[in-house]
């Protein structure tokens, strides 16, 4: 239920920072993610950086295909093909290159969206209907924004003080974890 960060492309195709920088809130951790697999042969943080000075350069002649968060999609081939261009340019000896390539193809699927869950999906969804009003409004607030606004100014468009929101935020994530793993979800490593 990421937001589409594609709604920020027009601003950023005409040289506004401040646009960017809201998209890459949203688009830096799954970029990063996606070079995971390769993190043993690369520099992430280089990779990365290089990436995302594409994704300035190229952002203006990017033409949306109908689907969300193409420009995000964009930076996520990006990144794994500058990694994988890395690799095979240094051939660092002693590697073995069937571990390389499985590691690469590995980078590969990762760097693809991730399949649609229709039950999964429904669970959340019921999860978050379950929730107080006040829990859902908060977690539905911040889970749109996708990570292009901070907390203080959520905080704000509900009149609330940003402490106050991030105490209900993290009560609301903490019930709807409690629920989805009492449908048998696995939601991973507490925080």
């Amino acid at each position: 239920m990421q937001q589409d960060l594609d709604d920020l492309l027009p601003r950023i195709a005409s040289g506004d920072p401040t646009a960017f920088a809201r998209w890459l809130a949203g688009a830096e951790r799954p970029v990063r993610l996606s070079l995971r697999g390769l993190a043993r042969w690369v520099d992430v943080e280089a990779v990365l950086q290089e990436t995302l000075l594409r994704v300035w350069q190229v952002a203006p002649r990017l033409e949306p295909d109908g689907r969300p968060n193409g420009l995000l999609r964009f930076a996520i081939r990006a990144a794994h093909n500058l990694a994988i261009s890395e690799i095979r340019r240094r051939k660092t000896p002693g590697v073995d290159p069937a571990v390389l390539e499985r590691a690469i193809e590995e980078a590969s699927v990762a760097a693809s969206p991730p399949p649609h869950d229709p039950l999964l999906r429904a669970a959340t969804m019921d999860c978050l209907e379950a929730l107080p009003p006040k829990a859902r409004t908060v977690i539905m607030v911040r889970i749109s924004s996708g990570g292009a606004a901070d907390d203080a100014d959520l905080a704000r468009g509900l009149s609330m003080r940003t402490n106050t929101f991030l105490q209900s935020f993290t009560r609301a994530r903490n019930a709807l974890r409690t629920c989805l793993e009492n449908k048998g979800i696995d939601v991973g490593a507490r925080p």
